[in-house]
């Protein structure tokens, strides 16, 4: 039997009415059905600075920075789904990585289990979350962290047609098991890595 934790749901996409959140969302209500705490990230309003545009101080965040850390610090799983963009992540994704990915952030990492999804309008979505898979694990690594990157990657195909705007599941029944079967993997990871 899961016991309840904290998720943080990261949505990597900054455009408008994208098809992340789509999955986002889906993913919510699956976790709040199951009685985990879950905090969703939208990055369309994501205002982390580039490298050369300042530093960021985690004593003076934004509203979207704190969101962020705190949804992150509270989580025992963290899931970042992204779309395919160019075969790989977000620019946002990736600058996000990259200024929390630090000695400064690393305790956002830190006795964390990682998931991914890549989401797509078509077949696709594997490249980018591999992608991600990597960066967390040199993150983990460099940093010399307890935390783990689940292998269990979960692809959105066709996304539009099988969930809907407010992530409601419009019943195809592959889709549904593969995303059932997804949260159900990362649920026993996530047990066992907080016995």
């Amino acid at each position: 039997m899961s016991q309840p934790f904290s998720v943080c749901i990261i949505s990597g996409s900054a455009r408008a009415q994208n098809n992340t959140l789509r999955v986002a969302k889906a993913l919510q209500k699956q976790y709040e059905k199951l009685n985990h705490k879950v905090d969703l990230v939208d990055f369309r309003t994501y205002d982390i600075p580039l490298i050369n545009q300042g530093p960021v101080d985690r004593n003076n965040l934004t509203v979207f920075q704190k969101g962020l850390v705190d949804a992150m610090y509270n989580a025992s799983l963290i899931i970042v789904i992204t779309p395919e963009y160019n075969w790989s992540t977000t620019p946002e994704i990736l600058n996000w990585l990259h200024r929390f990915g630090d000695r400064n952030f690393k305790d956002l990492f830190d006795e964390k289990v990682f998931a991914s999804v890549g989401v797509s309008t078509g077949k696709g979505g594997k490249v980018p979350a591999l992608h991600i898979n990597s960066i967390l694990s040199k993150i983990i690594s460099f940093t010399d962290l307890n935390a783990i990157v689940s292998s269990k990657i979960f692809e959105s195909h066709f996304t539009k047609e099988v969930i809907d705007e407010d992530g409601n599941l419009l019943g195809n029944e592959a889709f549904n098991a593969g995303l059932a079967d997804f949260i159900q993997y990362t649920n026993r990871i996530t047990n066992r890595w907080m016995l």
